[in-house]
């Protein structure tokens, strides 16, 4: 079989196309916990053997992305489209997985791959744009409703979703409006596979990974923000005033720490948080608020 090359328009516009990537990659072998382990040890060395250890983990996972961004047809962007962005986040989860942590890398994979779709959903899909958190809350009651309708025969009422889901009636009624399609995780990964991504996740392992991952995700890029913004003394003081990365300090504590008095430390403070905003670096952090 000829190469199979890992990009970021990996699929084109064609119904064939896609139709021969998806047999293709069928055919790419999966890896074991073991060889998981293995391959992210030697894409950690980095170099060639780096890069052929990335390719090999990401292709076995491939067909990964396709179920995932199966569930998201219909939000505005092709099948191609989303299975272009869930591989943009499968190859982030190759360079970022730690094996040491202890989770199977399509655990970890999975929330990269659905943070990567959600926010081209997010952009592209839509001439107001909805938020991050927005596009997964309909995601979400998507698939509660396609799991109740598989269980009762019968579609949920807005109430049984909100006490089901933890998500308001009224926020509810609104994801109902704007999107009619629903897609269940059990869903095959192909129309002549039997095993679907449920079969493959453990809930609860998943629910814990999405957290950390979210969470780690999160402080990283908060730290890349602060330090393209702030100098390094406001750096410190607004760190240290919300405890980013250490113990949060009063005003008075840390203006005895750096030789300021407690109003010119607010003072700086402020002025830090200001420049974030104006900077634009703070949509980066947008995705997390929910």
């Amino acid at each position: 079989m000829r190469q199979l090359k890992i990009q970021k328009s990996i699929t084109n516009r064609s119904s064939e196309a896609l139709d021969k990537y998806l047999v293709e990659i069928g055919r790419e072998p999966m890896v074991s916990l073991e060889e998981e382990i293995e391959l992210a040890q030697t894409i950690h060395k980095g170099g060639a053997k780096g890069e052929r250890a990335k390719e090999k983990l990401i292709k076995a996972n491939l067909r990964f992305v396709v179920s995932v961004a199966k569930q998201y047809q219909h939000q505005g962007l092709s099948l191609t489209d989303l299975i272009d962005e869930g591989n943009i986040g499968l190859v982030k989860a190759a360079e970022k997985f730690d094996e040491t942590r202890g989770f199977k890398f399509i655990s970890y994979a999975v929330w990269w791959i659905r943070q990567s779709i959600l926010q081209a959903i997010a952009e592209q899909s839509r001439i107001v744009r909805l938020p991050l958190n927005q596009v997964g809350a309909m995601s979400q009651i998507n698939k509660v409703t396609a799991e109740f309708v598989q269980k009762n025969g019968r579609r949920p009422s807005i109430h049984e979703l909100s006490e089901i889901t933890g998500i308001d009636e009224l926020k509810i009624r609104q994801s109902q409006n704007a999107d009619g399609h629903h897609m269940s995780i059990d869903a095959p990964f192909s129309d002549d596979d039997t095993n679907s991504m449920s079969d493959m996740l453990a809930s609860g392992e998943d629910s814990r990974t999405d957290k950390t991952v979210e969470y780690e995700s999160m402080a990283s890029d908060l730290d890349d923000v602060l330090k393209k913004v702030l100098k390094d003394r406001e750096l410190k003081i607004v760190k240290q005033c919300f405890g980013i990365g250490c113990h949060e300090k009063g005003l008075e504590e840390i203006g005895a720490e750096v030789g300021l008095t407690r109003e010119r430390v607010r003072q700086i403070r402020e002025k830090s948080i200001e420049k974030i905003r104006q900077s634009g670096n703070a949509r980066i952090l947008m995705k997390y608020l929910g």
